[in-house]
Order: structure tokens, then C-alpha cells, then sequence
């Protein structure tokens, strides 16, 4: 296994500054923010993609993915911004696949699109996005997930042309929040680019064993997501061995099962002290004996 950091602990820095600080801190990968500050598809041109590559390799850092599930630099519908949820809701989750307004759902399938072609540009594997998203109170279960199924198979083709997975990140209180849940999900979509960003801490927090769901996972498992959780299983993202998660039980099941990919620290609460929390993590890391 090798380890990778995602920018969007970064936020408050650009991303050159941010490359620099994660191939300084030690990793050999990097998760990319496909979303404003760092690299937003809808304004990064070829130029500004190469450049990014050159930097990358100046600093022996690989793409181990692309964030194209946070998405701040797009504003949702008037219509979309007044929906009431009936789970907690944050900016960056919108506009969704799962929005009241079609347009507003259009617009993540075009961002979802043009991540995968600027993934492709980045030679990254794979786009993480979310699990639908919030569910308006105004909507069925049922209508949005005919919705996220609808989305996925508008960006398959794309994903399958460019050679460019699309992983669907479970996540407490979206649309898609257990294991049974993903694996529903899958039953309904006819593509092999669709598969899971497994992320532990987002399983841990619906009262799931992540080690357990290893196995079970496997077959469409590309990139696992790290972070810790506070003992009482709230989806707060907590710095490695700060939480109640047993992160090496997870990592030795992870490495057990042959995977050899990249596992991600994700910690963007962090944003404050995000070259510290990095740093922070890549300790744990060394000291528990994983990187």
C-alpha cells in the first residue's frame, strides 16, 4: 500500500504551495481537488494541467485520485438553495445529483464529466463523488436514487471513453450511507467504470466494522479513504489515533486482502492547520509502521 493526502484539507492554500507541502511531508500520492481553489475543471485549461503535472513529478508526487465530490465554485438554483432536508446538509454538497431542480442535477453531470476528462489529462484512475446527496424532504428515497442511478449512467460513457473511474463515496446522512446500500446501488448500474472510494471512517460512523466490509467491498473497491472518528460514531473526520477507530486493524485487513493501491488520509476539517495535520498523519503513519 502507499499513502496519499487530500488537498481538501488545503483549501486556504493554492495548490502549488500545497504539492509542495505533502511531497515535503512524505507521501507518494496526492488527491486532488477537482473544485475551486485548487483545480476546477470548468476554468483549468490544457496549459494550466500540464503545469500541474510537471509540478507534480518535480515533486515525486502520483494522482492517486481526483475530488470531484466537494463542489463549492458552482451556485445551486434558487430552488435548490431553499429546499428543506431532512439530514444535515453542507455547501459543498451542492448542486447534487439528487437535486429538486433537473438543472441543477444537469450541472453536476457536466462537472462530473468534465472532471473525468481533466482526471484523464492528470493521469489519475479514478474521480471520487458523493452518494447522491442530501435528500430534499420534497422527495422519496426512492425518486432520488432513480435520479442518482439516472446520473451515473449520463457520466459512464464518458468515464469508459477516457479511461476514468467513477467511485461513489458512501457517506452518513446522503443517499447512500451503508454497505447494503452501495451494493443496492450497484445492482441498478450497468457499468464496470462505477465502483467504490471506500471510505472507513464514513462506514464506521453508520455502525459498521470498515475491516469487515474489506472482503465484501473488494470487487469494487479502487481507493480507500482514511481518517479517524470520535468514539461516539459522529461523521466527525478526526486526525489518525485521535479517534475510537482501530486504524491498524483496518490497514493490516486492507493489506491482507492484496491490495496494493493508495490509501488516502482525508482531513479537511483541518483546514487551519492543514500543513501541521499532515505532517501529523505521515508521523502516525511511520510510527505504527505503514509508511
Amino acid at each position: 500500500m502507499r499513502f496519499g493526502f487530500s488537498t481538501n484539507a488545503f483549501r486556504d492554500y493554492d495548490l502549488d504551495s500545497t504539492v509542495e507541502v505533502l511531497g515535503d511531508a512524505g507521501y507518494d500520492g496526492i488527491e486532488i481537488l477537482l473544485d475551486d481553489p485548487h483545480l476546477y475543471p470548468g476554468t483549468a485549461d490544457e496549459d494550466e494541467v500540464e503545469r500541474v503535472v510537471g509540478l507534480l513529478e518535480e515533486h515525486g508526487l502520483e494522482v492517486c485520485n481526483c475530488n470531484a465530490f466537494m463542489l463549492s465554485a458552482i451556485e445551486p438554483s434558487a430552488e435548490s438553495e431553499e429546499a428543506e432536508f431532512s439530514r444535515d446538509t453542507e455547501a459543498f454538497h451542492h448542486p447534487s445529483f439528487v437535486e429538486l431542480d433537473a438543472d441543477d442535477r444537469r450541472k453536476r453531470v457536466e462537472h462530473t464529466k468534465d472532471a473525468l476528462e481533466t482526471a484523464a489529462a492528470l493521469g489519475a484512475p479514478h474521480i471520487s463523488v458523493p452518494p447522491g446527496g442530501p435528500v430534499p424532504k420534497r422527495k422519496s428515497d426512492d425518486e432520488a436514487l432513480d435520479e442518482f442511478v439516472e446520473g451515473l449512467e449520463a457520466v459512464a460513457p464518458t468515464a469508459e471513453e477516457v479511461g476514468v473511474d467513477v467511485l461513489v463515496e458512501p457517506e452518513p446522512e446522503l443517499l447512500i450511507e451503508t454497505s447494503d446500500d452501495f451494493l443496492d446501488l450497484m445492482d441498478r448500474v450497468d457499468s464496470d467504470s462505477v465502483g467504490c472510494n471506500f471510505d472507513a471512517g464514513h462506514f464506521f460512523s453508520v455502525g459498521e466494522d470498515p475491516a469487515e466490509l474489506v472482503d465484501e467491498l473488494a470487487e469494487y473497491t479502487s481507493h480507500y479513504h482514511i481518517e479517524d472518528i470520535p468514539a461516539d460514531r459522529r461523521h466527525e473526520h478526526t486526525q489518525l489515533g485521535e479517534g475510537a477507530m482501530d486504524i491498524d486493524g483496518f490497514l493490516s485487513t486492507v493489506e491482507g486482502s492484496g491490495y496494493d493501491g493508495f490509501v488516502t488520509v482525508e482531513l479537511y476539517p483541518y483546514g487551519e492547520t492543514a500543513e501541521e495535520t499532515a505532517h501529523d498523519a505521515m508521523r502516525y503513519l511511520r510510527e505504527h509502521g505503514w509508511a
